[in-house]
């Protein structure tokens, strides 16, 4: 995945912590593109490249993890960064951790039915639920640029993550209310699997928009 620049980290004064956490963040939003990109796979019944791409989100959110520990370690190392900075990188860090926690779940919901028939009808739901979280991701991937150069792009890219957040909400209450139709064609097991996925999948786009939210505190101060 690309590099990206977040400005409100180069703003400070250069230290490991931020270098890390600069690297944690764009990998946790990377994890989205890839279950994005797993679930296209499956939609299309490549078994093989939905292996291969969650395999690769699997590895991505262990990195992810790893670089938060990282930070973590040097933050208490008492890293050149003032305190209310301190408290900053660290709400970010584990924000972006839990998203891409939720995201290695739904990957591992989906790894389970690789060998399960799902209904078209839930498959097209969920490749639309994981197009619209990219889409969240990539607002608040936005809004975090944002921080230091233009507050106030920050604060609306932030409200879009809340809009984008929302049709996220939409498409999976419209899916949790067809159970009943295709109950007889799943086992009980299988739903209970695909019901777990997709409520992953919207407990990582509420965390996006809890962490926009936080964006918009931290523009307030700039």
């Amino acid at each position: 995945m690309e590099k990206r620049s977040y400005t409100w980290f180069e703003r400070r004064r250069r230290t490991k912590a931020l270098d890390l956490a600069q690297e944690q963040i764009s990998k946790a939003l990377d994890t989205v593109t890839l279950l994005c990109q797993a679930t296209k796979s499956i939609s299309e019944g490549n078994k093989k490249e939905a292996t291969q791409r969650i395999e690769n989100l699997f590895r991505t959110e262990e990195e992810v993890d790893r670089l938060r520990m990282e930070v973590f370690k040097e933050l208490t190392k008492g890293a050149a960064l003032f305190a209310d900075y301190r408290e900053d990188l660290l709400h970010l860090v584990k924000r972006l951790d839990t998203l891409a926690d939720h995201v290695k779940d739904a990957a591992r919901c989906w790894e389970m039915l690789l060998d399960t028939k799902i209904p078209k009808e839930f498959q097209e739901n969920t490749m639309q639920m994981t197009a619209t979280l990219v889409e969240c991701a990539q607002a608040l991937r936005g809004s975090i640029e944002k921080l230091a150069t233009n507050p106030a792009e920050a604060v609306e890219g932030a409200k879009k993550v809340d809009e984008i957040e929302h049709e996220v909400d939409t498409i999976y209450l419209k899916t949790k209310a067809s159970f009943v139709k295709y109950g007889e064609q799943m086992n009980s097991g299988a739903m209970v699997i695909f019901d777990d996925l997709i409520e992953f999948i919207e407990q990582a786009s509420d965390m996006c928009a809890d962490t926009a939210d936080y964006i918009v505190i931290l523009a307030t101060r700039e």
